[in-house]
């Protein structure tokens, strides 16, 4: 079942805290591990990102977020009814409108995004409905989404366009799965995921 997402930091403390009060501790029960490097961020645009809801004062919560240390990000998104924002590290998150289609909260997160190339969509689909376990599916033809119940206000959204794979991605998925090996193991498009007991 899919559990956490891993987060690669220079600075494990100050990203821990930034997430903390980004998300104001609402994360749909999805738990955020930051772990070590040494290595900064590339310039390129991250594979897999957050989407926070803005809720009906969208305005003021950027301004929030700004405020804890994030900063504007050009992903070349163009005029789009969502503001792009990196955190204290460089990783981009978007931080939704109201009104944006499958959000089902006004704060706190709400999808964790992995970009997914039209050619390798069916075999993510597959994938990932049977590793994330999470049994409510919603096919597009911007993609698919699952969520852990019809209700639940967090998704795992997947689509294209995919950012190209230069290296190990900096944000992983991270699942839980008693008779596996623990580990990291790459998904069908080549991303990283963890596997814990």
């Amino acid at each position: 079942m899919l559990t956490g997402i891993v987060i690669d930091a220079l600075d494990v403390a100050r990203m821990d805290r930034f997430w903390q009060e980004a998300t104001q501790g609402r994360t749909g029960d999805l738990h955020l591990r930051f772990v070590p490097t040494s290595q900064p961020k590339t310039t390129h645009k991250n594979r897999l990102h957050l989407d926070l809801a803005g809720g009906p004062d969208w305005e003021n919560e950027v301004a929030r977020l700004l405020a804890l240390g994030a900063t504007r990000a050009d992903i070349g998104q163009g005029d789009v009814p969502w503001d792009v924002l990196a955190d204290p590290e460089g990783n981009e998150f978007c931080v939704l409108r109201p009104g944006h289609h499958g959000v089902l909260a006004d704060s706190g997160l709400v999808a964790v995004c992995l970009d997914v190339a039209a050619e390798d969509r069916r075999a993510q689909e597959t994938l990932w409905q049977s590793q994330a376990d999470w049994s409510a599916h919603e096919s597009h033809d911007w993609g698919f989404r699952l969520r852990r119940t019809p209700t639940s206000t967090v998704s795992l959204v997947m689509g294209p366009p995919a950012a190209p794979k230069t290296t190990r991605n900096r944000l992983r998925l991270e699942i839980t799965h008693p008779e596996r090996e623990p580990g990291e193991f790459l998904d069908a498009a080549g991303n990283e995921y963890h596997v814990t007991r």
